[in-house]
């Protein structure tokens, strides 16, 4: 029987190669194989007549479905082109008969003996009136005594790992279950009506029901829910240094700063400032959060409490989470701080050697003369060189784009200063309790004057032809446009598979079935991109995806902002970006496929100028549910009251994970708790984390949970210690 953390080649099967491509997917023991979930799984338990393959849900080609047929002749063996064999025998059912094709599968042919009754799965073509015909389809002997599973798993796999191979592996590393240590405390699981960690192991991998699979998804989505929340705690608590001194801010005049700005602040953001000015000045340090929606007003408040603290002698740092939001941020804020005075710089990845040399001096210097008061970066500032002479303020833009381990780093680096955190996406009251519950909360829940509604609407295929034709106005009218896809390039989607993500739940597994097959596919960036240039030819359209070079990247959003490109189609990289005041258009493909908030993210894209803005969400599928997902955004304008609304509609998924892009997905190892879409389930597994660590800070008393923990967020020497 193998153990948790045998290494994989001890299993039957796994050579040298084998071992080479699972440690590519990050599988080195049969734990990690064990939690190497599958991403769909094929339901052959709908078994169906031959005959309804001449339905219009197979008539695509694409779709599979099981079927159970009685062999009838002897299967036959034929060489074709040179060593290439052919293995071929008809099976029948009370609808017609099948051939059935096999190639380079000469040994099958005692498998399939005349009267054995087996059930296939695969594409079923018609070939004549009752005749059918299945190429190298998945089989299972059966008999009425053994009933088969209903699911087969569907892994990601890689090179030279094959989907038979990784379930006969996985099938012999279910053996080690039963030696599971529960790290989950056993008070928690009973109250919460979990089952044990073996059987959700087992069941998410050789699911015996749809309910079975439910009941250990449930169990595996609180785990991460809860491990997160916990690394979370610690991590915060390792960053602020309990009982060290804080450098007091006080007595700044803020008349200079507020002279210097071009526009006064709303109310909403003198109320956040003196907010952040009391924090400043009391003996603890500040830990404090701005959210509000895109364009109103939070790096302005950001800034001036980085002018407090400088002006008080400390220095300020910025970190966003892309060079092209860095250098937006520099470009906005440094030229306001030299003109009161300040020292500022830039530093990212695209900092030459020399310029990060005298970065690092200014940084570190002990002169005030010779010092940088303030300095906006990426994660460049969490480099091995930078030091801070005199910290006193740490800013992180976007801040569930981070994940725990550098917000920590960027922390340690500026020990006893204070914390300011900003994030664009309103954030439910609920959901930035249990993700940022040692952060104070300041909303800035009003605009600017002059900040333009941007109109909504929902249209769906029909609408082609015009949407292009309102893609010409726009850019006729000087206007520039964004086109969002869900996918980055075009891959061949099996309707017939059920993601790990549906709800496995009774009727709403039902559901997520009937629609699967009615989706049309995901639109995808660089496909659509040459599309829509060829209908466009006097258009400049480009692209821009997660997938790129920071420097690709960079690249294309310089150009765009700068009017270079007149129509980007981009996946939601773009929904934290460049500032594009001229950009007036947004189109979403597939909008059924996006969270709430995230559309209200990509919406603040556009109105951001003076010129008449437009959102457009193009719908591909999904139904009824997505139809009255999308009325909200089309009759809702106000991003909390959204983002409640996505919250009680879709979970936390889509403010835990961030698509096509690094977030907490990275950081926290989240496969199932991303696309849980009961959020209280999370509420309760943070409710819970919340009290373990008021019990026990660093979870010294449950060393198999620390550990999970610290294994998760890959850096036990610094979050858990």
């Amino acid at each position: 029987m193998p153990y948790l953390h045998t290494p994989i080649e001890a299993l039957s099967g796994v050579g040298a190669a084998r071992k080479t491509a699972y440690n590519k997917m990050g599988i080195y023991t049969v734990e990690d194989l064990l939690y190497h979930f599958p991403r769909a799984y094929e339901h052959r338990g709908d078994v169906r007549l031959l005959s309804e393959a001449r339905g219009e849900a197979y008539q695509s080609g694409k779709a599979r479905m099981a079927t159970l047929l009685t062999v009838s002749t002897e299967p036959k063996v034929s060489r074709i082109k040179g060593r290439m064999t052919l293995l071929k025998f008809r099976a029948f059912d009370d609808s017609g008969s099948c051939d059935i094709t096999f190639f380079n599968q000469e040994f099958l042919r005692s498998t399939f003996t005349v009267g054995s009754v087996f059930r296939f799965y695969g594409r079923v073509e018609v070939s004549g009136k009752d005749r059918y015909t299945m190429t190298g389809p998945a089989y299972e002997p059966y008999t009425e005594r053994r009933p088969l599973p209903p699911l087969y798993a569907v892994y990601p796999l890689t090179e030279g790992i094959s989907n038979k191979m990784i379930s006969e592996h996985i099938r012999q590393s279910l053996a080690a279950t039963g030696l599971v240590e529960d790290p989950l405390p056993e008070d928690i699981r009973v109250a919460e009506g979990l089952c044990t960690l073996g059987y959700a192991l087992r069941q998410i991998h050789t699911p015996e029901d749809f309910q079975s699979l439910h009941t250990a998804k449930r169990r595996l989505a609180f785990d991460e829910f809860f491990r997160f929340a916990l690394g979370l705690g610690t991590a915060g608590r390792t960053a602020r240094v309990q009982g060290a001194p804080i450098c007091r801010i006080t007595d700044t005049v803020m008349e200079d700063f507020l002279r210097a700005l071009p526009y006064s602040l709303t109310g909403a953001q003198a109320r956040a400032l003196r907010e952040l000015r009391r924090d400043l000045a009391s003996d603890t340090a500040m830990n404090r959060m701005i959210v509000g929606d895109v364009g109103c007003g939070k790096t302005v408040c950001a800034a001036a409490a980085m002018y407090v603290a400088v002006k008080a002698g400390r220095q300020a740092a910025l970190m966003a989470p892309t060079g092209i939001l860095a250098s937006q941020h520099a470009a906005d804020l440094l030229p306001l701080f030299e003109r009161l005075g300040l020292r500022g710089a830039l530093l990212t990845g695209h900092t030459t050697a020399a310029q990060k040399k005298k970065i690092y001096a200014a940084l570190a210097s002990e002169s005030p003369s010779e010092r940088l008061d303030v300095v906006i970066g990426t994660q460049a500032l969490l480099s091995e060189g930078v030091t801070f002479a005199a910290p006193g303020l740490v800013v992180t833009d976007e801040q569930h784009r981070f994940g725990v381990n550098q917000r920590a780093t960027l922390s340690e680096k500026n020990k006893n200063a204070h914390l300011l955190v900003m994030s664009a996406t309103p954030i439910p009251r609920t959901l930035a309790l249990v993700m940022y519950g040692d952060l104070d909360v300041s909303r800035i829940d009003e605009m600017p004057p002059g900040r333009q509604r941007v109109d909504t609407f929902v249209v769906d295929e029909s609408y082609r032809s015009r949407l292009d034709a309102f893609i010409r106005k726009n850019v006729a009218e000087g206007g520039q446009v964004y086109v969002v896809c869900p996918a980055v390039e075009e891959t061949e989607e099996d309707t017939a598979l059920i993601p790990l993500s549906a709800d496995f739940g009774g009727e709403q597994t039902a559901v997520a079935i009937a629609e699967k097959g009615s989706d049309i596919p995901m639109k995808a960036a660089v496909q659509y991109a040459a599309e829509l240039q060829k209908r466009l030819p006097d258009l400049t359209v480009s692209f821009v995806h997660g997938r790129m070079k920071p420097a690709e990247k960079d690249k294309v959003m310089s150009a765009f902002a700068s009017g270079e490109i007149q129509v980007l189609v981009s996946t939601t990289v773009i929904e934290v970006g460049v500032n594009v005041p001229n950009a007036c258009l947004m189109l979403v493909e597939n909008a059924e496929r996006f969270g709430l908030s995230q559309l209200h993210q990509l919406r603040g894209r556009v109105g951001r100028g003076m010129r008449k803005s437009y959102c457009v969400l193009i719908r591909g599928g999904g139904g009824d549910t997505a139809k009255a997902r999308l009325e909200v955004m089309r009759t809702t304008y106000d991003g909390y009251a959204i983002a409640e609304k996505d919250l009680a509609q879709r979970g936390p998924g889509d403010f835990l994970a961030p698509a096509d892009g690094a977030g907490i997905r990275q950081s926290g190892g989240f496969r199932l708790a991303e696309s849980w879409s009961d959020a209280e389930l999370m509420n309760h597994a943070f409710s819970h984390a919340r009290d373990l660590l008021t019990d026990d800070p660093t979870l010294a008393g449950y060393p198999e949970l620390k550990k999970t923990v610290a294994r998760m967020y890959a850096q036990s020497g610094n979050i858990l210690n």
